[in-house]
């Protein structure tokens, strides 16, 4: 990680340079598959386009996953995971809760990752094996222990229109037994506010490798928990995802079983 890891720095920060430039000038918006949920800007597009290309000089051999575009050289070892606006209708509405998220994968582990809101001027970033900062600053998740007591977030998928049930019974009990639960908009900021404390659960239904990629290993390495609904490990290529300050984490379990055991009987 020699040389991965000021690149991989440098880049979020140059990124963020031209994302910070661009807030609040949307040109243009366009939709996803049909849906009048996932919308797509000209920014998201440029950004992205900017961090491949930075990559690829640098790094050519590598592979390349990210949320605009097909994957590059899949069966490369190592492999550069992407989101360049995550949070794009929170941008497209002037509300400065975003991010651009980069984590490193090699070997099928993630190796560094960084997530920098631009606008708020918060970096956070790790290396595994080597803690989790915020501004270069260690940060650690929350002691909260009883789940009453607890911020969660969470997020809607894209197809929450025609699929409330998916999302909506996790929602709707979690809401019931913890203190609040947020929904910022952000999966990658939501895992680094758990990873700082600011929250001390998270749990989303339907995610990408690009959502979690980075803010996994930060929030891994501040000393949380995630795991798939089932409490088993978290692979950034499955959909549903648990993850706290692993102080609470067997409650939210729980919580999350008894809606499926009801939607089973449904």
């Amino acid at each position: 990680m020699k040389s991965e890891e000021p690149f991989l720095r440098k880049l979020l920060l140059d990124a963020g340079a031209r994302l910070r430039k661009q807030y609040g000038r949307v040109r243009t918006i366009r939709y996803k598959a049909g849906t009048v949920t996932n919308l797509v800007t000209n920014v998201d597009q440029e950004i992205e386009a900017f961090i491949k290309d930075r990559i690829r000089k640098q790094f050519p051999e590598d592979s390349i996953l990210a949320e605009e575009s097909e994957i590059e050289k899949a069966d490369a070892k190592r492999r550069w995971i992407i989101d360049p606006l995550d949070g794009t209708t929170n941008f497209a509405h002037d509300l400065p809760i975003f991010s651009i998220s980069i984590g490193l994968e090699i070997d099928g582990k993630i190796a560094a990752g960084g997530v920098y809101n631009p606008v708020q001027d918060e970096f956070f970033f790790a290396v595994k094996g080597r803690g989790a900062t915020c501004n270069r600053k260690k940060i650690r998740v929350s002691q909260t222990r009883r789940l009453e007591q607890s911020l969660l977030a969470t997020g809607f998928p894209y197809d929450i229109h025609d699929h409330p049930e998916r999302s909506l019974p996790y929602f709707n009990t979690l809401i019931q037994r913890a203190q609040g639960v947020r929904r910022l908009g952000s999966a990658a900021i939501d895992l680094c506010y758990l990873a700082m404390g600011r929250f001390d659960g998270f749990f989303e239904v339907h995610l990408n490798p690009w959502d979690t990629a980075a803010g996994m290993l930060i929030l891994l390495e501040a000393g949380g928990k995630i795991t798939d609904f089932d409490g088993r490990p978290f692979s950034i290529y499955q959909r549903r995802l648990a993850a706290s300050n692993g102080r609470i984490h067997q409650q939210m379990l729980a919580a999350i079983q008894e809606v499926r055991n009801e939607l089973q009987q449904h």
